[in-house]
């Protein structure tokens, strides 16, 4: 004899039982992702404090980013055989100057092993930003978990990381120099 339920096979609810299980299931998953999702951001990210570091200075001397708390603070960091970061240095240097009057300060990070390349690569592009060394990419990877480069962290005067950027970017278009006048400025 058949299983029935009100007299109807058992059989024709099956589909109509796997199509409920199927919403309910994606409904969990998403409302799992959804709480869970803080706990997936990868430290550091936007709406953390910016890891410290002390680094030596391409000009000589060490440099505290707590040295700068007050200013927003634009951190890169780069290596000169990197031709995207090649790419980006120019406007770079254009928000540098907009800026570095008005408490905001640019923090470069070079990675290069070979350090003798970055001063010529400096006045090669006529760069003036502050450039500190990390040969061994210790900050980079430890403090800053970089993937690659060119990665930039904005630090507001808090201390936090408010922008996040991986791979290069043009920060001398109107829109982001709006964006730095409002976080340095308050215009």
């Amino acid at each position: 004899m058949e299983n029935t339920l009100d007299n109807k096979p058992v059989s024709i609810y099956i589909p109509y039982a796997l199509l409920v299980t199927a919403l309910l299931s994606i409904y969990i998953i998403a409302l799992n992702k959804v709480e869970l999702e803080p706990f997936k951001v990868e430290y550091p990210a936007e709406a953390f404090l910016a890891p410290s570091f002390e680094l030596e200075s391409l000009s000589g001397g060490r440099v505290n980013l707590s040295d700068y708390r007050g200013k927003v603070v634009f951190i890169n960091f780069w290596a000169t055989w990197c031709s995207t970061c090649e790419v980006e240095m120019p406007s770079m240097e254009k928000l540098y100057q907009r800026f570095k009057d008005h408490g905001f300060e640019m923090l470069t990070i070079s990675v290069d092993k070979d350090q003798s390349l970055i001063e010529p690569f400096m006045k090669k592009y006529n760069l003036t930003f502050p450039v500190l060394l990390d040969p061994e990419s210790v900050v980079a990877k430890k403090n800053y978990k970089t993937t690659g480069v060119p990665e930039t962290f904005i630090v507001n005067q808090e201390g936090l990381i408010v922008y996040k950027k991986i791979g290069p970017d043009d920060w001398a278009t109107d829109e982001m120099i709006e964006s730095f006048a409002k976080l340095v400025l308050g215009t």
